[in-house]
């Protein structure tokens, strides 16, 4: 029983979490505004989307970029919600 609960007690290695890409607001917004305000389709609104990322080294999956115009264009994303976004398509280069 000893053998176990020392198991138990000892915390578990933890892996260090991935660093977040925490892009300024001034950029998002900037892009918010863009996005919103220049009629863009969802194919030109992605297109928008991966500039903005790979301007900052950035990768990003064509496909996960349309889906993610749609969800930023359809919600009206606050910038919380644009950089989550933006964390979630993001492929470091």
């Amino acid at each position: 029983m000893g053998y176990i609960a020392t198991i138990i007690d000892t915390p578990a290695a933890v892996a260090p979490a991935p660093a977040i890409e925490k892009f300024s607001a001034a950029d998002l917004s900037s892009l918010r505004e863009e996005l919103m305000q220049s009629g863009l389709d969802h194919w030109q609104a992605a297109e928008l989307i991966g500039s903005f990322l790979s301007v900052r080294g950035y990768g990003v999956s064509s496909t996960a970029a349309r889906g993610a115009a749609s969800r930023i264009e359809s919600v009206g994303c606050s910038l919380k919600c644009m950089q989550e976004e933006l964390e979630k398509l993001a492929l470091v280069m």
